[in-house]
């Protein structure tokens, strides 16, 4: 049996854990530059001695720095409390690597393997087998598809043996009866990131790349690589672009509008009308509080909200505060009263009776437990339609994320949200990242501290290191009650504000969209939601996945969607009988919207904020989303 701890009961130290590679990485080549430095026929001695002085340097004034400010330094982000991989090698061990058979199936195909690919470059008993447009390795991977990766036998050899044994290793796990599925699926996600952290890719002397960049450059690449390195270990955060390229309100969230209300928790964000006729029917839109709002305001090309007010529509969205000390007694009754009270703001500001709503991922969860509340208190008219993008309800089927969830996972949170009441925002960073290794982490880590590159331009990925805090309070509960006891679903288990949540009586016009290949909300868990409302709903399976599958706008021309008109009882069955549409989606939903109100209005009087007589508070994207 493994040991009964696990790799997420502390994945807040992750990031500091999975950069300990580099870390001796750096330390390892130091000695050695300085080496080639006193070595003439290596180059230019002067730049190697120089860049191993300036490695040297850098590394010893951060150790300093760190020393300096030991006391005050976020604790667990950059310390060794969690002991990471050590956790991950005790899940390990109970893999059947010592087991006589498996070590002699593993010896037996690493020498078939071998012979193969040493045969392809005129080496060995089965030389002179190399084809005309060169070695054509069994094993395909794209972190090894440069031709680097293939022009020399050594690192064929390499990487071929790490991918077969990465191979065989996930087919122990696989194996693995531990008794409880859900420590088997734990053991396999520990298997897997602890394959992805060992690639060859991920150290100088075994990538050809790295190899060759290092000599072209004299290690220069390595010296400005260690300034990334040491700058995210100072911020205790993964950087995947750069810092300095986004400014929001300037170049990134810049579609026109104002704040026209702000409470504790959440500004009110109205935008300027596009066109001179609107839906009467204004929209509001609830962000997830885990991420800032402008996902959906990106870049003007790739703005959910500025497309949707080109399309004639009202557009209201709320914009969560990041979690401070104040919000140390935030629950999730909070946000629910939260989103009706933006509702019942924009009806009296229009003077209208109803609004459609939005709710992504969390907000979209917590959308649902609102419609039933509204519905429970005769009220709920005052939402003529709910949209919900990638948004969970019953967290039977919720994916990889419910891996991190087990009591120890729950007293580690804890402690770190003790002090302040809130959970910082790199750890829930982290624990994403987790999830797509080889594509959030190990890509950068190649590229940001070996090959020592330039951070790109990336309005996304911007976004995405932009982390908001937790209130602790509320995300504990929604762990525990919603991703581990699944309490959503049944009637009446769940109440907020002295209201019981029963989601059978939400009659609320629903078009429910979900990502084909999304990781967080995973997409059989998103058509859950359809079996739960009483009322009409459309549910759409779109191409790509969490982010990708909603930013997706009609001038990209990118990916596709699903249909079915018929009824559904499994996602299966909705995929067998589905319609596939190439490119975006939005103009679907916009069809499905204007065929719920199709009434208009002139935009005109507070349709337009801050026009005459009309008070505003700031400018778009308002305060809180810049709050750090």
């Amino acid at each position: 049996m493994p040991d009964q701890s696990s790799p997420f009961d502390n994945p807040a130290d992750a990031f500091a854990q999975l950069l300990k590679g580099p870390q001796q990485i750096f330390a390892q080549l130091m000695p050695g530059m300085a080496a080639a430095g006193e070595d003439e026929a290596v180059g230019d001695a002067a730049q190697w001695a120089g860049n191993a002085q300036r490695l040297q340097t850098l590394w010893l004034d951060f150790q300093a720095q760190q020393a300096a400010s030991a006391a005050d330094k976020l604790p667990g982000l950059l310390d060794d409390s969690g002991n990471w991989l050590g956790v991950l090698q005790g899940w390990m061990r109970a893999l059947p690597l010592a087991n006589p058979a498996a070590q002699q199936r593993m010896w037996d195909d690493s020498l078939k393997l071998w012979e193969g690919v040493l045969g392809q470059y005129g080496i060995g008993p089965k030389a002179g087998e190399k084809g005309e447009a060169g070695p054509d390795l069994p094993r395909k991977d794209r972190r090894f598809a440069d031709s680097k990766w293939r022009d020399q036998p050594f690192f064929a050899l390499v990487h071929q043996t790490y991918l077969m044994l990465a191979e065989q290793v996930m087919a122990m796990a696989d194996t693995v009866d531990s008794g409880d599925p859900m420590r088997k699926e734990q053991l396999k996600f520990a298997a897997r990131t602890l394959v992805e952290a060992l690639s060859p890719a991920h150290f100088p002397l075994t990538n050809p790349l790295v190899v060759e960049r290092t000599m072209a450059t004299h290690g220069a690449n390595l010296v400005k690589g260690m300034e990334h390195l040491l700058a995210d270990l100072k911020r205790g955060q993964l950087t995947h672009v750069d810092p300095q390229a986004f400014k929001l309100g300037e170049n990134i969230a810049v579609t026109p509008g104002k704040v026209v209300r702000q409470t504790p928790l959440y500004q009110l964000l109205q935008y300027s009308p596009a066109t001179p006729n609107v839906l009467e029917v204004p929209l509001v839109i609830f962000p997830p509080w885990i991420n800032r709002f402008y996902i959906l305001d990106l870049s003007p090309q790739k703005s959910f909200i500025k497309w949707a007010t080109e399309q004639g529509i009202t557009v209201f969205v709320v914009s969560w505060k990041s979690a401070d000390e104040s919000m140390a007694e935030v629950v999730w009754d909070d946000y629910i009263s939260a989103q009706i009270d933006a509702i019942d703001a924009i009806r009296a500001r229009l003077g209208v009776s109803s609004v459609h709503a939005i709710g992504y991922c969390v907000a979209g969860t917590t959308l649902a437990a609102t419609l039933a509340i509204l519905a429970r208190r005769g009220e709920a008219g005052k939402v003529r339609s709910a949209t919900f993008f990638t948004a969970q309800v019953d967290f039977e089927k919720c994916g990889e994320l419910k891996l991190f969830i087990n009591d120890k996972q729950f007293e580690t949170l804890e402690k770190l949200s003790a002090k302040h009441g809130y959970l910082d925002g790199r750890y829930m960073a982290t624990a994403f990242n987790l999830l797509r290794g080889n594509d959030l982490i190990w890509n950068y880590v190649v590229n940001n501290y070996l090959l020592g590159q330039d951070y790109p331009a990336f309005d996304l990925l911007h976004w995405n290191g932009d982390v908001t805090n937790l209130p602790a309070k509320w995300h504990q509960s929604y762990l525990r009650d919603l991703y581990r006891d699944n309490k959503l679903v049944v009637p009446d288990a769940l109440s907020a504000n002295g209201t019981p949540i029963d989601l059978t009586r939400i009659e609320t016009p629903a078009y429910i969209q979900a990502g084909r290949e999304d990781h967080i909300a995973p997409a059989e868990s998103v058509f859950r939601l359809t079996r739960h409302l009483r009322g009409d709903n459309l549910f759409l399976l779109a191409g790509s996945g969490h982010i990708a599958g909603v930013v997706n706008p009609p001038s990209a021309k990118k990916y596709q969607y699903w249909t079915n008109p018929q009824p559904c009882d499994t996602l299966d069955q909705f995929v067998s009988g589905a319609t596939e549409t190439p490119g975006s989606w939005w103009p679907h939903w916009l069809d499905w919207l204007r065929t719920q109100d199709s009434a208009e209005v002139p935009a005109k009087g507070k349709r337009v904020p801050g026009g005459k007589g009309d008070k505003v508070l700031e400018d778009a994207p308002g305060s809180y989303v810049k709050a750090r």
